[in-house]
């Protein structure tokens, strides 16, 4: 039976089946222990599975296979520098919910889920919040940012949840599509949400009857079903983005402005620090890549350890 994952505690597991009910699953004991599962989390929101009924009356389930997936996006698992947790599955667009004040999202942020985001092949927007508290000044910063990430291919919306203004934009956005969403704590990724779905309160709590005391953390992420078509997906507010999984080779061919101009460096392994003849250095100079980009390039590359390859 072929069951859709709405959301993981870790340990239990809430799959809606291909008819509609709703299954608490737990993970067959063989199963978890595959040599493929390298992540801290074997299983996702987002991810599709296959079910043998447990208990069909207490509508309990196991998970006894798992279908390959179109993509996820990954962090740091919090129970290790060098182990992966899967954020969300088969996802069609991840949104990062950001903030210029109260508080402000640093770019060092931004261009570290944009660069994971470009590594597991999954379309990123960013969306900016709280538009009705910003002041000339605000406006201004707002319009360079949008500008920096417009150029180089990143969709950027400006809204208030507060206000419900944009809302409109936003929600044909997500119309029928998968979407994760994520962001700092603070940025209103709540408003937001309870905007979008007014009865999440009443599902949040359905959900705890079945996960049980003591069961809810702040590391799993959970998939709501929108009125107009397609989901969301919730995560907890996340303080930092760790990229993981990344060689300091790869990392400029998840900058689309450093993508599009690799070829062009004298040296085919230029990490464009100080080789001669690169064509990043030299398109920074051009003012043609952001300066403030490359700059939050150097700092990921220095958080990159080799070792572990």
């Amino acid at each position: 039976m072929k069951a859709l994952i709405y959301k993981s505690t870790g340990s239990w597991y809430l799959a809606q089946s291909v008819d509609g009910r709703f299954w608490n699953c737990r993970i067959k004991g063989k199963f978890k222990l595959d040599k493929l599962i390298t992540s801290t989390n074997p299983i996702a929101v987002g991810d599709w599975v296959t079910l043998e009924v447990a208990e069909q009356e207490a509508h309990q389930a196991m998970i006894v296979g798992i279908d390959d997936r179109k993509n996820y996006l990954v962090r740091q698992s919090p129970h290790g520098r060098h182990q992966k947790h899967i954020v969300a599955a088969n996802l069609d667009q991840s949104i990062i919910i950001a903030t210029i004040k109260e508080p402000k999202t640093s770019t060092g942020f931004l261009d570290r889920f944009l660069v994971t985001c470009e590594a597991y092949h999954i379309p990123a927007i960013i969306v900016f919040n709280k538009s009705d508290i910003l002041d000339e000044e605000d406006m201004a910063y707002y319009y360079f940012l949008a500008e920096t990430y417009q150029s180089v291919g990143y969709a950027v919306y400006l809204l208030s949840a507060e206000k419900n203004i944009g809302m409109d934009s936003f929600r044909d956005l997500l119309k029928g599509r998968k979407t994760l969403i994520t962001g700092h704590s603070g940025v209103g990724k709540s408003t937001l949400i309870n905007l979008l779905l007014p009865e999440k309160d009443l599902a949040t709590s359905a959900v705890s009857e079945w996960s049980g005391k003591g069961m809810h953390t702040t590391t799993f992420a959970e998939m709501y079903d929108l009125p107009e078509g397609g989901h969301i997906i919730d995560t907890p507010g996340i303080r930092e983005l760790g990229v993981i999984d990344i060689r300091k080779d790869e990392l400029s061919g998840y900058y689309p402005e450093m993508k599009s101009r690799l070829q062009e460096c004298k040296y085919n392994n230029c990490l464009h620090l100080n080789e001669p003849g690169c064509a990043i250095k030299e398109a920074i100079r051009q003012k043609e890549i952001s300066e403030e980009r490359y700059i939050n390039y150097l700092k990921i590359m220095d958080t990159i350890d080799e070792k572990k390859y």
